[in-house]
C-alpha cells in the first residue's frame, strides 16, 4: 500500500468468483436431479465445492483486510454499504414470506374453512418453547452489543466471554428450534398454515446457523488478535446481521406464533 497513490483496493485476479458461481449451479442442478431422479450425488459435490471455495475466499480476504492493510477507511465505508444493501435485500425476501401469510390469514379460502387458523389444525403455544426461543435472541442481542462495546473499549477478555455467549446461545436457539419442528403437531404440507409456517420459521433458522457461524468465526478471529479498537468491521457485519435475525424473530413470533394462533 505504500506504493498506492489512493486509498481503494484494486483486487488482483481471483479464481474463486468463477469457481462460486460453478459450485452453485452445481448445487441447484443436484436439487432438480435429486427431486426427480433421486440421485443426490451433485448436491454432495456442488455442497462441498462451494464451502470449499468460500472458506479460501474468505481466507483471502481476511487476509486483505487484517495482514495487508487493503482495508483503508474508504474501503471499509464501501464495505459497510454493500452490508447494509445485503440485509435490505434479507428484509425484502422475509416481507414476501409475511406477506404470504397475511394475505393467507386475512383471505381464508373455502378449502380452510373459512377459518385462521384452518380448520384442522392445532397451533402451537406462542408461550412455552416459541416464547423461550425469544428471550434466547433477546440475550444474544445483549450479548452480541456488550462484545461490541468491549472490542472497541480495548477490552479483549470482556469481548470474548460476550462472544462466545452469543455463540453458545445461538446454537440453544438452534436446538430449541429443531426440537419444536419434532414435536410439532402439523406438518409443512399442512395447508398454507403449514407452508407460511415452516418456510418463514425455517429460513429464519438457517439464518441463525449462519449468523452463529458468522459470529465464530468472530471469536476466533478475536482470539487471534485479528481486530482492534478501531478496525473490526468483519466483526460490525456480523453484529449486524444478528440483530437482523433478532428483529425478524420478533416479528416472527408475534405475527405467526402469536397473533396467527
Amino acid at each position: 500500500m505504500t506504493h498506492q497513490m489512493h486509498p481503494f483496493h484494486l483486487v488482483t485476479p481471483s479464481p474463486w468468483p468463477i469457481l462460486a458461481a460453478t459450485s452453485t449451479l452445481m448445487l441447484t442442478s443436484g436439487l432438480v436431479l435429486w427431486m426427480h431422479l433421486k440421485t443426490p450425488m451433485l448436491i454432495y459435490l456442488g455442497l462441498l465445492t462451494l464451502l470449499m471455495t468460500a472458506y479460501q475466499w474468505w481466507r483471502d480476504i481476511i487476509r486483505e483486510g487484517t495482514m495487508q492493510g487493503h482495508h483503508t477507511k474508504k474501503v471499509q465505508k464501501g464495505l459497510r454499504y454493500g452490508m447494509i444493501l445485503f440485509i435490505m435485500s434479507e428484509v425484502l425476501f422475509f416481507f414476501g414470506f409475511f406477506w404470504a401469510f397475511f394475505f393467507a390469514s386475512f383471505n381464508p379460502s373455502h378449502n380452510l374453512g373459512l377459518l385462521w387458523p384452518p380448520k384442522g389444525i392445532t397451533p402451537m403455544n406462542p408461550f412455552e418453547v416459541p416464547l423461550l426461543n425469544t428471550m434466547v435472541l433477546l440475550t444474544s442481542g445483549f450479548t452480541v452489543t456488550w462484545a461490541h462495546h468491549s472490542m472497541m473499549e480495548g477490552q479483549r477478555k470482556n469481548s470474548i466471554y460476550a462472544l462466545t455467549l452469543t455463540v453458545l446461545l445461538g446454537f440453544y436457539f438452534t436446538a430449541l428450534q429443531i426440537l419444536e419442528y419434532y414435536e410439532a403437531p402439523f406438518s409443512i404440507s399442512d395447508s398454507i398454515y403449514g407452508s407460511t409456517f415452516f418456510i418463514a420459521t425455517g429460513f429464519h433458522g438457517l439464518h441463525v446457523m449462519i449468523g452463529t457461524t458468522f459470529l465464530a468465526i468472530c471469536l476466533l478471529r478475536q482470539k487471534k488478535s485479528h481486530f482492534t479498537t478501531s478496525h473490526h468491521f468483519g466483526f460490525e457485519a456480523a453484529a449486524w446481521y444478528w440483530h437482523f435475525v433478532d428483529l425478524i424473530w420478533i416479528f416472527l413470533f408475534t405475527s405467526i406464533y402469536w397473533w396467527g394462533s
